[in-house]
């Protein structure tokens, strides 16, 4: 039977929301832990390629990059629909040769992102400018044949869209336990970045409000994934 397989690259920063989604709709899921070695699946037993965030980067030389870049071009090319959170939206622009580089200054923490006015944009489900998670110091481009959906102040290239196939720079996956976590595994670049970066939060920022904020973050994922959903090969 096919499912959802969704690439986890560091033990804190699983699928989140994501898995509670996929779960409520009674969508089959897998979770692959490349960070503990785990092998990815044949394509054939994929029914939508899921992949979340991570440290490191897609330029860095780490034995599972080139495999799960190699099953990203794969799963494309038989229309099975991508979906990349951070890390995982770069993924996907590297393995369609868009070039991924550090960004100008490094987001952490909570900051609008703004839907740009077109077409394909609105309809990936947000219409007009969210709140949304970002911890990231890189960036990718924008690849050839897609098109970039989202903005933000800080980073231009927030998200981009080639059919069913979906690129994010930010997090909508998070949950307010996954935010306690990274405050408090992160702290150090927290700290070292407070004060070279305009877009960096401390910890106490990123609290305020939390509950609600994961709420209405939650609220604009369904709408994404609902989208998304749409183009899974079952």
């Amino acid at each position: 039977m096919k499912s959802v397989i969704i690439c986890r690259y560091a033990p804190t920063e699983g699928p989140g929301y994501f898995a509670s989604y996929l779960t409520a709709r009674q969508v089959a899921w897998r979770t692959v832990k490349l960070d503990e070695g785990e092998s990815l699946p044949p394509l054939k037993n994929i029914a939508g390629l899921a992949m979340m965030g991570g440290p490191m980067s897609v330029n860095d030389d780490l034995p599972w990059i080139e495999p799960m870049l190699a099953l990203i071009r794969a799963s494309v090319s038989a229309d099975v629909p991508v979906i990349g959170h951070c890390l995982g939206g770069q993924l996907l622009a590297k393995a369609l040769g868009a070039a991924v580089t550090r960004n100008s200054v490094k987001e952490i923490g909570w900051g609008e992102v703004a839907v740009l006015d077109h077409a394909a944009a609105s309809s990936w489900g947000p219409s007009e400018r969210f709140l949304s998670y970002h911890w990231h110091g890189e960036t990718f481009a924008i690849p050839e044949g897609a098109v970039r959906i989202w903005s933000s102040e800080h980073c231009a290239n927030q998200a981009f869209a080639m059919g069913k196939h979906l690129g994010m720079q930010c997090h909508v996956e998070m949950t307010a336990e996954m935010i306690e976590t990274w405050c408090e595994t992160g702290a150090r670049e927290i700290a070292e970045n407070l004060e070279v970066s305009p877009a960096v939060q401390n910890a106490e920022e990123m609290r305020k409000n939390l509950e609600a904020r994961v709420e209405a973050l939650h609220r604009m994922a369904d709408r994404i994934y609902d989208r998304w959903l749409q183009g899974l090969k079952l």
